[in-house]
């Protein structure tokens, strides 16, 4: 197999990678063939992921509006992925250009190409870390040197905690993040669910499996379980729901039916 030129050496490119899969759904460039089989695997049972990923996209650039609108501007990105079009960056540095972004990332290519991305930009970098280690992403030199956290920050958990089983302990790792974040502070995430999926649920679990099969298991949660993620939050209007709901700047209406699978919301640290 051949390896692209943009690859980190060390990488197998023999084994899909969920970044890569995302990258893909994204219509990205930053996959391999590997991935896109996984991905055309899932779209079997639901054609519709490509929905799901970009509203999740859209939910997050409102999001991170939001947080500048809100006073935040520095913003802690754990499970970033590959860069693609309209990145957190990229969206509050127009907003407000001092804005300050840490990317953090576990997936090699998602970190190189992050860092390719930022190159020249002094008030945005990536770290090599993952969510399972929060007291690793906290103590690190990136945070130091970039981040303020005696501040108010913007800490983004997109589609990120779904690829957490509960031994991994998810609420415990979101928790040691929220404790060390100033008041005032804003979490904002989005999660997978069987909820809002436009067909039957053996048949969502179908794509379910291939993720298992490529041992990334997603854990689909409930909108019950998935709110608890926001212990310790005020949850901002309109609460948790599918992404699209989430103060849209447009009718939601047009929106592919799938793209209401899931869900997504903001809460501020009081």
């Amino acid at each position: 197999m051949e390896r692209p030129a943009w690859a980190p050496r060390g990488i197998d490119i023999s084994v899909p990678s969920v970044s890569r899969i995302y990258d893909y759904y994204l219509g990205g460039s930053h996959n391999f063939e590997v991935d896109r089989e996984a991905a055309r695997k899932a779209m079997e049972f639901m054609p519709g992921l490509p929905a799901i990923m970009k509203a999740n996209r859209a939910f997050m650039r409102r999001a991170v509006k939001f947080a500048v609108e809100d006073g935040v501007t520095q913003f802690l990105d754990i499970g970033s992925g590959i860069p693609t079009y309209g990145n957190v960056h990229e969206v509050a540095q127009a907003a407000s250009p001092g804005a300050r972004v840490l990317y953090v990332d576990h997936d090699p290519v998602a970190v190189a190409h992050s860092r390719a991305v930022l190159q020249g930009n002094e008030h945005a970098d990536v770290l090599n870390a993952d969510l399972r280690e929060p007291e690793r992403i906290l103590k690190s030199p990136a945070i130091a040197e970039l981040l303020d956290l005696g501040r108010p920050v913007g800490l983004l958990l997109m589609s990120v905690l779904h690829f957490l089983p509960d031994e991994d302990e998810p609420y415990r790792a979101v928790a040691e993040l929220r404790d060390a974040l100033a008041p005032g502070s804003l979490i904002a995430l989005s999660h997978a669910s069987y909820d809002g999926i436009p067909v039957p649920q053996e048949q969502a679990g179908g794509a379910v499996g291939v993720y298992t099969d490529i041992s990334s298991p997603l854990v689909m949660r409930t909108h019950e379980e998935t709110a608890r993620f926001f212990d310790g939050f005020d949850m901002i209007g309109p609460g948790l729901v599918s992404p699209p709901k989430w103060r849209p700047e447009s009718a939601s209406s047009r929106e592919d039916p799938y793209a209401f699978a899931g869900f997504a919301g903001v809460g501020r640290k009081g």
